[in-house]
């Protein structure tokens, strides 16, 4: 289920990046995404049946969606060399996005599942550096917007809208739910000790 909707938004993501419809919104691109990663957030601790789904899903799916921070920071970089948007957003948010990604597989590979105290370091000390960077990358994109509104027009059409309207909210939401579930999910070195 919980791929469902995640499959649904991502299409509602392409359809209004398609129609240029951002265009024609009153918030702005950071923003919107804020706001969409506070009402997924929301449905989540407010929906019995969205924690269960997810708790089912387990940390893999969660960890391996930011493996997209790679493609979306290697974009990042090409969109500064050419001008499309500053480098004093492109360089910290691509080069962010593109070490998160590529220390997410590591995580995935050797984290997951959680079994080690070592392990559970590593886990958290990515997923703590994941959010931090990407809660960068918004606040640095308010901050830029707010100096220069035109900053956001890139966003407003495909393919960078979908990073406000799916990729930014995901990612912090899976960030969120990711320190919930570790702190729920004692290793199994933890339960041996205690025997």
């Amino acid at each position: 289920m919980i791929r469902l909707i995640v499959f649904v938004w991502l299409g509602v993501a392409v359809a209004v990046g398609a129609t240029g419809a951002l265009r024609y919104s009153p918030v702005p691109p950071p923003v919107l995404a804020m706001g969409l990663t506070v009402a997924t957030l929301l449905v989540v601790r407010l929906s019995r049946g969205a924690r269960d789904a997810i708790s089912r899903l387990g940390p893999g799916p969660l960890v391996l969606f930011h493996l997209v921070r790679i493609a979306a920071g290697a974009y990042f970089l090409v969109l500064g060399s050419r001008g499309v948007l500053p480098r004093e957003f492109t360089t910290p948010a691509g080069w962010g996005d593109i070490l998160v990604g590529i220390a997410a597989l590591w995580v995935l590979l050797r984290c997951v599942p959680v079994r080690s105290s070592w392990q559970r370091i590593a886990f958290l000390v990515w997923n703590v550096a994941g959010l931090l960077d990407i809660l960068g990358v918004v606040g640095n994109a308010v901050r830029l917007y707010v100096r220069n509104p035109s900053f956001v027009d890139p966003f407003m059409s495909l393919p960078l809208a979908i990073l406000p309207t799916f990729v930014v909210p995901i990612v912090i939401v899976s960030h969120v739910l990711l320190f919930a579930w570790v702190r729920r999910k004692p290793d199994a070195t933890s339960r041996v000790e205690r025997r």
